[in-house]
């Protein structure tokens, strides 16, 4: 089983879930989604949120892949440039973190630690640009039955190492200190390097080292 690590871009924005491919919950304020919505253009509005995000900030997702399918995503921004945001009862996002908006992995593929990989290449990528950490909105009372929910549950937020800023009782905010999940990865990597010898950064971070690989 080959996994691997990749930003978004407009070629890999196809292969999104179709439901995630055309939404714009996060892209566009309620009032322009749900006009958006009624007209049908919610796929281009999404490219267009894509396009001008890379133009002007740089990489906003990652996607994994596991023997070439892809198994899950994340997203994320700074707070300016998802509208949505603000309508949350625990709003604002913290002046030093991006808000990571959507993650999701097949159901499939889940249990794989593929969603500790995808937040582990979030950090990677923001603490480069300087980035103190990464904040996210969870929900504390996911319908499981509904398919493409736009608001990851808060359960998935602990799991990869997130910590409650904002109680509430649906629409927490949790945030994660890069400084922490670097941390988790040097030891995770000290670890296997004295496992497996010396390997290269990537290689390390596979979770079945014998067998995976990784790439930004």
């Amino acid at each position: 089983m080959s996994r691997r690590l990749v930003s978004l871009t407009l070629d890999t924005l196809e292969d999104l879930p179709r439901p995630c491919r055309q939404c714009v919950y996060w892209e566009l304020d309620p009032v322009s989604a749900e006009r958006a919505c009624a007209s049908g253009d919610t796929g281009l509005e999404k490219e267009a949120w894509v396009s001008q995000t890379l133009l002007e900030w740089g990489s906003c997702g990652k996607l994994a892949y596991v023997d070439g399918m892809p198994a899950g995503f994340v997203m994320y921004a700074p707070p300016a440039y998802v509208p949505r945001s603000m309508a949350f009862p625990t709003s604002p996002v913290s002046a030093d973190a991006a808000l990571l908006t959507t993650a999701k992995v097949v159901p499939a593929f889940a249990g794989g630690g593929l969603g500790r990989m995808l937040v582990q290449g979030v950090a990677r990528d923001l603490t480069k640009r300087g980035v103190k950490a990464i904040e996210a909105f969870g929900d504390a009372k996911p319908d499981e039955e509904k398919e493409g929910a736009c608001v990851a549950p808060v359960d998935f937020f602990l799991s990869v190492g997130f910590k409650t800023v904002r109680p509430h009782p649906r629409y927490p905010r949790l945030r994660l200190e890069l400084r922490t999940a670097l941390s988790w990865k040097s030891d995770v990597e000290y670890a296997l390097e004295k496992l497996l010898g010396s390997m290269s950064p990537e290689k390390l971070l596979r979770p079945m080292p014998a067998t995976s690989s990784v790439e930004n």
